[in-house]
């Protein structure tokens, strides 16, 4: 399954819902709450104000929902394509500089959700990974006399990647255990 987020349409199911976080936010919180519950609520402990739309609440869940089942299974599947959600390229590089260092931010609210995680406990990847997004959570664009926009874009890319690689160890390492459901009977429960 690589099925695409879209960053806008998700931010607006956000507002719908009352959250006072972006898109951005909101899915480095789910992916960090995925990375150590083996499920994650719809508001994610999150607070937020009355809905902004009480017509529109059933069709903003469902797409919550969608997200984080389309998170969990891209965090799950190497191979699927994890990506963190941000803005598209063509929105202003502070812009998605500023979305990166709240998804970041957010990832790591999701993580401290986990009871008495112990990062002393974990890989000195792992921990290098958490240390390096805190960092990145304090990012932002500095106006320069005169910007190199290809150098500014491609370190903004590179820095999207060492998330999405980052992120994908957190996860492999701190990964909650699934149990399948008594009824899976794609499950047997004798060995072999």
């Amino acid at each position: 399954m690589n099925e695409i987020l879209d960053y806008d349409e998700i931010d607006g199911a956000l507002r719908d819902l009352g959250f006072r976080l972006d898109a951005a936010e909101y899915h480095g919180a789910l992916c960090g709450v995925l990375c150590v519950q083996a499920d994650a609520s719809d508001d994610l402990g999150l607070e937020t104000d009355a809905p902004a739309n009480e017509d529109a609440v059933p069709a903003a869940r469902e797409l919550l929902q969608t997200v984080r089942q389309t998170s969990f299974d891209h965090l799950h599947d190497p191979e699927s394509g994890f990506t963190p959600l941000l803005p598209q390229d063509d929105e202003a590089l502070d812009q998605r500089v500023d979305a990166l260092a709240q998804w970041c931010q957010g990832f790591l609210y999701g993580l401290s959700t986990r009871p008495a995680l112990d990062l002393n406990e974990t890989s000195p990847e792992l921990r290098e990974v958490v240390n390096d997004l805190i960092q990145i959570s304090r990012a932002g664009v500095e106006p320069e006399v005169e910007p190199d926009e290809d150098a500014d874009e491609n370190a903004y890319m590179e820095l999207v990647e060492y998330v999405r690689a980052g992120v994908q160890l957190v996860f492999l390492e701190l990964r909650p255990t699934i149990t399948p459901a008594a009824d899976d009977s794609s499950v047997s429960s004798t060995l072999h």
